[in-house]
């Protein structure tokens, strides 16, 4: 749908705001539809209700994303840019390998837990055998550097000889990745079967001292 901007009513101040803030209104729209392919999937998710709940309108998102699968693809790249942006303002370069690679850890463990939209996209990304991430050079490049993260703590680690030499960076990453996608992902059926304990306030705090714990042991000289 092509669209020119001086053909589009602005209904009230509110959704008004994308001509002086547009950045702002994608990363509203962005933010919404994030939770809505994440609550319903892409096949469930309705472009009227995503525009309901911005200050936008249905118009405008077609407008800023062409469709409905475009505005998926962005949301699921939006998702794996937050990620990598705090995985960089962690600054860990300048920490001691064993250090760096904690912090790493424990960020890790808390934004998945803090985001369960983003593992739920994930998920559905699955279902869909990667086919709209496939797409994406943006999200490659974002975990490309993810990984070139922890090589680099990693070969600092094995130099100083505080890591055993024979791993890989992408072994390092699956193994964080592992615990703390699954804390989340299978928090609903794991505490049906089990019980709560492990997902209150302190038994999240002691399931994040054991990932620290075995991916530090995981990686020891």
């Amino acid at each position: 749908m092509s669209i020119n901007e001086s053909e589009l009513p602005e209904k009230n101040s509110s959704r008004g705001r994308w001509k002086q803030d547009p950045e702002g209104v994608r990363a509203n729209i962005l933010a919404v539809a994030l939770e809505e392919f994440s609550a319903n999937g892409l096949s469930g998710a309705r472009m009227d209700e995503i525009a309901a709940k911005t200050r936008s309108s249905k118009r405008m998102i077609y407008y800023y994303f062409g469709d409905k699968e475009s505005l998926y693809l962005k949301a699921l790249e939006a998702a794996y840019k937050k990620v990598r942006k705090g995985e960089e303002q962690l600054e860990l370069n300048h920490l001691p390998p064993r250090d760096a690679l904690s912090r790493l850890v424990a960020f890790t463990f808390d934004h998945h837990r803090e985001s369960p939209a983003f593992i739920r996209l994930v998920m559905i990304e699955n279902i869909h055998h990667g086919r709209y991430l496939e797409q994406s050079d943006e999200i490659k490049s974002l975990n490309e550097a993810a990984i070139s993260q922890i090589a680099g703590i990693y070969a600092k680690g094995v130099a100083e000889g505080v890591f055993r030499d024979g791993l890989t960076p992408l072994r390092i990453h699956w193994l964080i990745s592992a615990m703390s996608f699954f804390n989340v992902s299978n928090a609903t059926t794991f505490s049906m079967l089990f019980g709560p304990e492990l997902q209150s306030a302190s038994g999240q705090v002691s399931l994040k001292g054991d990932v620290c714990e075995t991916v530090m042991r995981f990686v020891a000289a």
